[in-house]
């Protein structure tokens, strides 16, 4: 719930803030795909666009799904559902991958008083985001998924 609450101000609010002869300009994820589109790099902005709000959104999708099924016991497609699974699990450790990318960025590109980009406050709830499903990947039991239906109950007989 944490990660979904975050995933709005990480597209929301500018994961950049770009400073070049005296103008700022903030940059939120969405405007980067739309920037680097419009400027013929359409490949580019097709690996942002996937990489920094496709797949954060599938995970949570995908995260809540199991959670879903595995509560009411569901017993449909069990495979498939450990499989998915182990997706979003080696999907987690490539997520912060745009957060290593920003903080070059930010590294690299500083020629004051001409240049400069510093993170914006989206950077930080977007790091939530890949942290906090993460850790909910990591928590999760995937045994559970196959446990559905089976009884539970410790016969004291």
């Amino acid at each position: 719930m944490a990660a979904a609450i975050c995933y709005v101000p990480a597209n929301v609010l500018p994961v950049l803030r770009t400073t070049a002869l005296g103008s700022t300009e903030a940059d939120t994820i969405m405007g980067g795909v739309i920037f680097l589109y419009d400027s013929g790099s359409w490949p580019l902005a097709l690996i942002v666009l996937v990489a920094s709000v496709m797949i954060p959104l599938g995970k949570l999708v995908a995260l809540s799904y199991l959670l879903i099924t595995v509560q009411r016991g569901s017993k449909v497609k069990s495979h498939e559902r450990t499989r998915l699974y182990y997706v979003i699990e080696f999907v987690g450790r490539w997520s912060m991958l745009d957060v290593f990318v920003d903080a070059f960025i930010v590294a690299l590109v500083q020629l004051s008083p001409l240049m400069s980009v510093e993170p914006g406050l989206g950077v930080v709830f977007f790091m939530a985001v890949v942290i906090l499903t993460m850790l909910a990947a990591q928590t999760f039991e995937p045994r559970l998924i196959w446990d559905a239906g089976t009884d539970r109950q410790v016969s004291h007989g």
